[in-house]
């Protein structure tokens, strides 16, 4: 029997309704501020416990655009949104919902899915705080291509409303068939709305399918005569037990090499977090490299790791260690009920994604830091938002929401009530532009309070690498492919 048909269905309906009472749709419009929001202060603090010597090359990639300090620094928009009305409906959240973080990957089965790529902020939180997030980046993306506000509001109408729609759909289908839902590329390629767009997917479709393991291999290793060797490119690569290190002394934990007892036990320890067929598969292969990468924006100065493998045949397997500090979401919400910041962050993975890396897991590194590991290319490209005009932005914009509404009603399992709560009508989207528009004004100011900071030394920069106005290095669509691993 149809859900829609079922009084439980209703039910669930009316508690969403319910929840305007406590916080009606026109509050999601109010933009309030944290009490002593200070925007350098919490760069500064977020930069606590990074390699001090990446830390520049962070305010760099931020200092690109209003789009990039947004993209960099989930944390202020999570303490405003704490000091916000909110709908009370909790979700595992991604917690960094902007639109770099969604893209193209494989599937076990390798398929091509469209989904979020980026879960380092997961945590249990109010649904619309990641729409606010997608709002807020396709007003400011909007501004970044010189759009106008009218045209950045109507993208933002167009991605709600279809979030809101999408959200329709879910609330009246079983548990199982939403958790087998996804959002295929032939999916999202039938509903390409004009021929730029398709031009756009199909380039991306054919970027990601060529993105594989043995592809990546001549591009970041050397032949050293005796064995391969992951070939230094400082800032972004380098060896931890090189004079090419940018890590301090106090900091070389690899200092050895693979030599070193440290990755033994990490790796002892990731797979005893996988499924036993899929650690029996890592068994395989044998470690090669080991080097530092330099990811994303918002984790440029956290610790992360590429490992380089090779089966019998020589044939590459690239995992890549990332360093997971606690969500930017925790202390507005509640503690980690994991125990362990990589199981979080595989956790929301997996639960959010309509699947996820056959390699996902995770490990703990000297000094106790906490560590998610995962393939670092498997068929992975994003959006060049460069090359976006309005209709295509919109576009993908839905596309971000279509997935963003398949996945909270995975993790949370309340679509019906999330329905509920925002209706039929278009007041949801017209508070949510409204919120968007302002909020992207006040990302605008913080910016120039960040960059004041710059200009007057107060945060250093380092201006050695090229950065595009979205915050990723040139050219823009491989390193927005390449920095998301």
């Amino acid at each position: 029997m149809p859900s829609n048909h079922h009084p439980r269905f209703e039910e669930l309906l009316e508690a969403g309704r319910a929840r305007r009472k406590h916080c009606p749709r026109s509050a999601l419009s109010v933009c309030g501020l944290a009490a002593e929001r200070d925007p350098v202060a919490i760069v500064q603090q977020s930069s606590e416990g990074r390699v001090p010597a990446l830390v520049p090359l962070r305010y760099a990639r931020m200092a690109a655009s209003p789009f990039a300090f947004f993209r960099g620094l989930a944390m202020v928009q999570a303490a405003d949104l704490a000091s916000q009305p909110h709908s009370g409906i909790l979700v595992q959240a991604c917690g960094d919902a902007h639109l770099m973080n969604y893209g193209f990957f494989a599937s076990p089965e390798r398929n091509l899915l469209f989904d979020i790529c980026d879960f380092d902020e997961t945590h249990q939180a109010p649904w619309e705080w990641d729409v606010k997030r997608l709002a807020t980046s396709l007003v400011l993306a909007a501004r970044t291509l010189g759009l106008s506000d009218a045209t950045g509001r109507g993208i933002v109408e167009a991605a709600t409303g279809t979030y809101r729609r999408r959200m329709n759909e879910y609330a009246r289908m079983s548990q199982m068939d939403v958790w087998y839902s996804k959002v295929s590329f032939d999916q999202l390629c039938a509903s390409a709305h004009n021929d730029h767009l398709r031009e756009q997917l199909d380039r991306l479709g054919q970027r990601a399918r060529n993105r594989t393991h043995q592809r990546l291999l001549p591009k970041i290793t050397a032949d050293t005569g005796a064995r391969l060797q992951l070939r230094d490119t400082p800032p972004t690569l380098f060896h931890l037990h090189k004079p090419s290190s940018l890590l301090p002394e106090d900091d070389q934990w690899l200092a050895d090499g693979l030599a070193d007892p440290a990755l033994q036990p990490m790796m002892d320890d990731y797979l005893s977090t996988l499924k036993e067929d899929r650690a029996l598969l890592v068994r395989r292969f044998n470690r090669v490299d080991i080097a530092f990468k330099v990811v994303g924006v918002g984790s440029v100065g956290t610790r992360c790791l590429v490992i380089l493998l090779q089966d019998d045949y020589d044939q590459p397997l690239f995992l890549q260690l990332k360093e997971a500090r606690p969500s930017v979401l925790e202390r507005f919400t509640q503690p980690c009920v994991h125990g362990h910041q990589g199981k979080r962050v595989v956790f929301g993975q997996r639960l959010m994604q309509a699947a996820s890396d056959v390699f996902l897991g995770w490990t703990t590194g000297p000094a106790g830091r906490h560590f998610y590991v995962r393939q670092l290319r498997d068929m992975k490209a994003s959006a060049d938002l460069e090359n976006f005009d309005a209709e295509t932005l919109r576009a993908y914009g839905q596309a971000c929401a279509w997935t963003l509404a398949r996945a909270h009603a995975k993790s949370g399992g309340q679509a019906a009530v999330i329905a509920g709560y925002m209706g039929n009508s278009g007041k949801f989207s017209d508070a949510l532009s409204r919120y968007a528009l302002l909020y992207a004004d006040q990302v605008e100011s913080d910016f120039e309070v960040f960059s004041r900071a710059i200009a007057d030394g107060v945060l250093p920069v380092d201006a050695s690498v090229d950065i595009g106005p979205f915050g990723s290095k040139r050219p823009s669509i491989k390193a927005s492919v390449e920095d998301a691993g």
